[in-house]
């Protein structure tokens, strides 16, 4: 039996009741804070080139502000969810949501880099702990023939989020509310976060799985280890002249996953409730899955990065600027991932991923010509046409994903591989973030000058454009490898689809 045959008050077996309106209230509350952590996401990139010149941070410290987010909420993700079977998933939505205000508080009154870094890897913890337990609630609430209608709103916060954070982000900087320049993006989350403590504590009802996964506290700590020995030499190695210790740490990585791959094995054996359950890479497509996740999110992870810093530094374009240009990016985004999951997939299948992948990798290309063309004097509305081809290639890859690679994967172990597809895919995207210092600032000069540290910034840009590029090109290969036409998934009652979603799951990725 899965978490999500829990009824409000936790007793399994049975529906929950349609009748109490309480859910409805405990809907909007996880939702706002759905909500909330994907915009916190997105609304950072656009500040990025403030809080470097504001706060004097360094290269590094900048993809840490980043990639030190996406790595906490990673490594805790899996590990959230199973808290919250075992110890109620109420008590730990309010904790992580609770720790997620306090944390963007800290954020918000850094008074150096360090301590940002410090608070946004906190934060990212948190929202490890808060984000699991959103559609683990829903199950726990809403009875199967309301799912359908409560996924339909989900999906629409998802895409208000994406448009709305690097929007959001870019008026609040410009605004420079109070004169505290780039704080109020995370003081934003106070009010927002407070409300939802005090109003998910009256609304939400509590629930936990009947047999919940034990912990695995130390594959947790072997996945950190090992991701820290690859990122931190990675992000510091420019600035460091790539010192013997980072390669030697960046070499010894795989050992410590091969160390994990063999404890998983064990623990397996043992108690049956491993970090990640191996078994799930015998399936070709899952397999195939978990690597496109991976490799996708580290394209991300460079492009976004890059792309704020060659629009703020690169073009001394004004945050607010910067965020309007994205708009038809995010646009085409939300517009191509309605119409690949209603239309075009169930005709189409894999190749829908496919073209996707073509589309981004047309969108790249066609952006790098612009910016070499017209340079320095590039304006938004030329950049308008690579945006909207790369957002809709990669429209009609995000919404379909799951479900491709999920359709060969055994009933049973859909919410596990479920909770590691998104897992994979934040840690492939902490590692695009580190590798930025190679495939971006590894070309700009160490002594560049200022007049001429934005026409080195465009330069930079349209080599990590290149990096993009390959990236999209080995996931369009890789793809071959799944499915070529997904398998639907559990019908709930009356019709209504039900998502294969467990405790560690968490909801589709932001732009």
């Amino acid at each position: 039996m899965t978490s999500s045959e829990t009824t409000l008050s936790g007793t399994p077996g049975a529906e929950p009741a349609a009748g109490d309106r309480r859910r409805w209230f405990a809907l909007a509350i996880v939702m706002t804070a759905a909500f909330m952590d994907l915009v916190d996401v997105t609304i950072v990139n656009i500040a990025i080139p403030s809080i470097r010149q504001d706060s004097g941070a360094s290269v590094s410290q900048i993809q840490w502000i980043t990639a030190g987010y996406a790595l906490a909420f990673a490594a805790g993700l899996i590990t959230g969810g199973r808290l919250g079977d075992i110890h109620g998933r109420k008590r730990l939505f309010l904790v992580g949501i609770g720790g997620f205000t306090l944390a963007s508080a800290l954020c918000g009154l850094a008074a150096n880099p360090e301590v940002l870094v410090a608070a946004r890897i906190l934060q990212g913890g948190m929202a490890a702990l808060m984000v699991p337990q959103v559609l683990s609630i829903v199950h726990a609430t809403f009875p199967a023939h309301e799912r359908g209608k409560v996924f339909g709103l989900f999906g629409a916060v998802v895409g208000l989020g994406a448009v709305s954070g690097p929007l959001l982000g870019a008026l609040l900087t410009e605004w420079n509310l109070f004169g505290l320049e780039w704080r109020p993006i995370f003081l934003i989350n106070l009010p927002v976060g407070i409300a939802g403590l005090i109003l998910g504590s009256r609304f939400i009802t509590e629930s936990k799985a009947p047999r919940a996964l034990k912990l695995d506290l130390v594959g947790v700590g072997l996945v950190v280890l090992g991701l820290l020995m690859l990122l931190y030499p990675l992000t510091r190695g420019e600035e460091l002249d790539w010192p013997v210790w980072g390669n030697m740490s960046m070499a010894a990585a795989p050992l410590v996953f091969a160390a994990l791959v063999a404890y998983e094995k064990r623990k397996a054996a043992r108690d049956g409730s491993p970090l990640v359950e191996l078994s799930l890479f015998k399936v070709k497509s899952f397999a195939a899955g978990i690597a496109v996740q991976t490799v996708f999110g580290v394209g991300l992870g460079i492009f976004f990065l890059v792309w704020t810093l060659y629009m703020q530094t690169g073009l001394g374009w004004s945050p607010l600027r910067a965020g309007l240009t994205g708009v038809p990016f995010s646009l085409a985004v939300s517009t191509a991932a309605g119409l690949s999951v209603q239309q075009l997939v169930p005709r189409f299948g894999r190749k829908v991923l496919q073209a996707g992948a073509l589309l981004m990798a047309v969108g790249v290309l066609l952006y790098l010509w612009e910016a070499h063309r017209y340079g320095m004097g590039i304006s938004s509305w030329q950049m308008a046409l690579p945006l909207v081809v790369m957002g809709v290639g990669m429209g009609l890859i995000v919404a379909p994903l799951t479900d491709a690679v999920l359709s060969e994967v055994p009933r049973e172990h859909a919410g596990s591989a479920s909770g590691l597809i998104n897992t994979v895919q934040q840690m492939g995207n902490a590692l695009g973030l580190g590798l930025v210092s190679v495939v971006f600032f590894g070309v700009v000069p160490d002594d560049v000058r200022p007049a001429d540290l934005g026409p080195a910034f465009v330069d930079a840009f349209q080599h990590a454009l290149g990096w993009v590029a390959a990236v999209m090109a080995v996931i369009f290969l890789l793809m071959f490898a799944l499915p070529k036409r997904p398998a639907q998934h559990v019908e709930g009652a009356e019709g209504a689809s039900e998502l294969p979603v467990a405790a560690e799951e968490r909801e589709p990725q932001p732009v």
